[in-house]
C-alpha cells in the first residue's frame, strides 16, 4: 500500500470520539523523522493516542495494515535490547500520562503508562507517600520502567516493579483491551497479567494504565559510606551489613573505572531511630565511615553514558565479592576500564565500558563476565552497546525457559508484530 494510503489510514483511526472531544489524527500520526530510531532501527511512522480507546484503535488500524509496531515512552530506553527485525509505527506514549486515581488511604495508586517517575512522584509527596521505583535514568516513564523491570537501589527493602504492581491495562496486538488485577494489594482473582508483562519490553502488549501499591515517606534517611580500595573488600563490608540487625532500604557498591570502591547504606525511618542505626552502621563499616542526609555522586545512576556499552551482572549475596573481583580482573587482563555499581544488597550489578573502547576485547569481555557470573549462580545481560559490540555478541546469554516464553508470544502476538525481535532469542 503506498506510504501516504497508509498514513491516511493511521489518521482516521486516530480520530477516535473520547470523552466529547475529537483529537485531529493530522496532529497525533505522522511521519517519522530522524529521531524516530528504536534501537538503530528507522520507523516509518509515529503515533501518540490520548488514551486507552485511541491506542486500541490505532493498534487494530496497525494490525489490518501488518504494520510492525513498537512503544516508546520518554525514549530513555530505546537502545535497550535488540533492534526490531522490522519497525512500521512507533506508538508514542508520552500524551498517555497523568494519575488516574490515588487512594491515599489505601495506599493505592493508578496511573498511565506515560507518566514519568519524577513527576508522580513529586504528585505523590503532596500526600507523604511514594511509588518506591528509583529512575536510574532521568526522565523515565512509568511504562518503561514495568516494560524493563528496572528497579533501583531501594528494591532491597520495597522490592522491584513485579512486586509494587498489582494491576494493568495492555492493549493486545489486535486492538482488544485487557484488565488484570486492581486496587487490592491483596488481589488474587484471574492470571497475574501485570507480573507478565513486566519485564517483556513490549512484546506482549501496549500498557496504558498500571496499578501500584505504595508506601509512606520516612520521616529521616541517612546515607552511611566507607571507601576502600578493594571492590572485593567492598563487598565484604556489603556483606557484614546485610549480617547486621540494620534494617536498611538500600545497600550499594560503587567501583568507578579509575580505582578505588565504595560502599553505601541507607537507612530510612523516625529521626531518632535514623540517627541510631546511622551510628551503628558507622561502627560496623570502621572509623572511615561518614554519615550524610543527601547520596552520594552516582547514586542510584547506571555508571555508563549514551553509546556506552552498559550490562547488568547477577549473583548469590554471598558471592557479590567474588564477582566484584572476577569482573575487575577480567576487565584488567584486557586492559579495558570497567565501572561496576548496584545493590550488593540483592546481588544485582551493572557494568559499563566506553562505547570507544575496542570491540572485539568487550565482546571477549562479555563472555568472561559470563563465565564469571555463572560460577556463583548468576547471569550477564547486555543491557545496551553501540553496533560495532551489539554484532559480536549475544545480548542476553543463555536463558532458562525460552521455549515457554516463545509460547506466550505466539498466544499473545501470534503475527509477532509487536516489537519483533527485540526480547530474548528474537522474540
Amino acid at each position: 500500500m503506498p506510504t501516504d494510503a497508509i498514513l491516511d489510514q493511521l489518521r482516521a483511526a486516530a480520530e477516535t470520539t473520547t470523552d466529547g472531544r475529537r483529537p485531529d489524527g493530522s496532529e497525533s500520526v505522522r511521519p517519522a523523522g530522524e529521531h524516530d530510531v528504536i534501537a538503530g532501527m528507522p520507523a516509518r511512522y509515529v503515533a501518540t493516542p490520548r488514551d486507552t480507546a485511541g491506542a486500541a484503535t490505532l493498534l487494530r488500524t496497525a494490525a489490518a495494515l501488518d504494520l510492525a509496531v513498537t512503544v516508546r515512552g520518554a525514549g530513555t530506553k530505546q537502545s535497550w535490547g535488540s533492534p526490531p527485525s522490522r519497525l512500521d509505527l512507533i506508538l508514542d506514549t508520552t500524551a498517555l500520562a497523568g494519575v488516574v486515581e490515588h487512594a491515599a488511604g489505601d495506599l493505592i495508586t493508578v496511573v498511565r503508562a506515560g507518566t514519568r517517575l519524577d513527576e508522580l512522584a513529586a504528585t505523590l509527596a503532596g500526600a507523604r507517600q511514594q511509588l518506591a521505583l528509583d529512575a536510574p535514568l532521568p526522565g523515565g516513564t512509568v511504562g518503561g520502567a514495568v516494560a524493563t523491570n528496572a528497579s533501583g537501589p531501594r528494591r532491597m527493602l520495597y522490592g522491584t516493579v513485579r512486586d509494587l504492581i498489582i494491576g494493568v491495562t495492555l492493549v493486545r496486538a489486535d486492538g482488544v483491551v485487557a484488565h488484570a488485577g486492581g486496587k487490592v494489594v491483596k488481589n488474587v482473582a484471574g492470571y497475574d497479567l501485570a507480573k507478565l508483562v513486566t519485564g517483556a519490553y513490549g512484546t506482549l502488549g501496549l500498557i496504558t494504565e498500571c496499578a501500584f501499591r505504595l508506601h509512606p515517606l520516612p520521616t529521616a534517611v541517612a546515607y552511611v559510606t566507607r571507601r576502600t580500595d578493594d571492590p572485593a573488600e567492598a563487598g565484604r563490608l556489603a556483606g557484614a551489613v546485610r549480617a547486621a540487625q540494620l534494617v536498611p532500604t538500600a545497600l550499594e557498591v560503587d567501583a568507578p573505572a579509575g580505582g578505588g570502591a565504595a560502599v553505601t547504606v541507607l537507612l530510612e525511618g523516625t529521626a531518632a531511630g535514623v540517627a541510631a542505626r546511622a551510628e551503628a552502621t558507622c561502627r560496623l563499616l570502621g572509623v572511615d565511615a561518614t554519615a550524610a542526609d543527601e547520596p552520594p555522586d552516582g547514586w542510584g545512576r547506571y555508571p555508563w553514558r549514551d553509546g556506552d556499552t552498559g550490562l547488568k551482572l547477577t549473583a548469590t549475596l554471598s558471592c557479590v565479592p567474588r564477582l566484584l573481583a572476577d569482573a575487575r580482573a577480567a576487565a584488567d587482563r584486557r586492559g579495558l576500564p570497567l565501572a561496576l555499581r548496584g545493590s550488593a544488597g540483592v546481588g544485582v550489578l551493572y557494568a559499563g565500558l566506553p562505547g570507544t573502547a575496542d570491540p572485539e576485547q568487550v565482546a571477549g569481555l562479555v563472555d568472561a563476565l559470563r563465565t564469571a557470573s555463572a560460577a556463583v549462580a548468576g547471569h550477564t545481560v547486555v543491557l545496551t552497546a553501540p553496533p560495532p559490540v551489539r554484532d559480536r555478541v549475544d545480548l542476553w546469554g543463555p536463558v532458562d525457559g525460552l521455549a515457554l516464553m516463545r509460547r506466550v508470544k505466539e498466544r499473545f502476538d501470534p503475527d509477532a508484530r509487536l516489537a519483533p525481535g527485540r526480547f530474548v532469542g528474537g522474540i
